[in-house]
């Protein structure tokens, strides 16, 4: 238990200081996307397993990997950024939901 404990925070800790780095060249569309689905997939399980700490820095490293892959592509289209937008809330929504969730069982919940 332990150690997987442990590898989960090698693994965050080694995820943020990559997304942190700089990189020599700018990241291109499709690797900024699969970069985005791959830390989107690793959030949901970090949340499924109720590893808090874990999700909230998958979430700021996708925050940061955003960022870079946004700086370095062209001005998004109006379509595309109101696109973007609703896919973030839809994002933000499960989250709360799921939290929402875990409050009922929490609550439910025999002392």
């Amino acid at each position: 238990m332990k150690r997987g404990l442990l590898a989960a925070a090698l693994l965050a800790v080694a995820a943020s200081a990559f997304a942190q780095a700089p990189s020599a060249e700018p990241p291109g569309a499709a690797s900024c996307q699969a970069e985005e689905a791959a830390l989107e997939r690793d959030i949901d399980l970090a949340r499924s397993r109720g590893q808090m700490l874990r999700r909230r820095q998958l979430a700021e490293n996708l925050a940061a990997l955003r960022t870079r892959c946004e700086a370095s592509e062209p001005s998004m289209n109006r379509a595309a950024r109101i696109g973007k937008l609703e896919h973030d809330i839809q994002l933000l929504r499960a989250e709360l939901e799921h939290a929402e969730e875990q409050l009922r069982e929490l609550k439910n919940e025999r002392p």
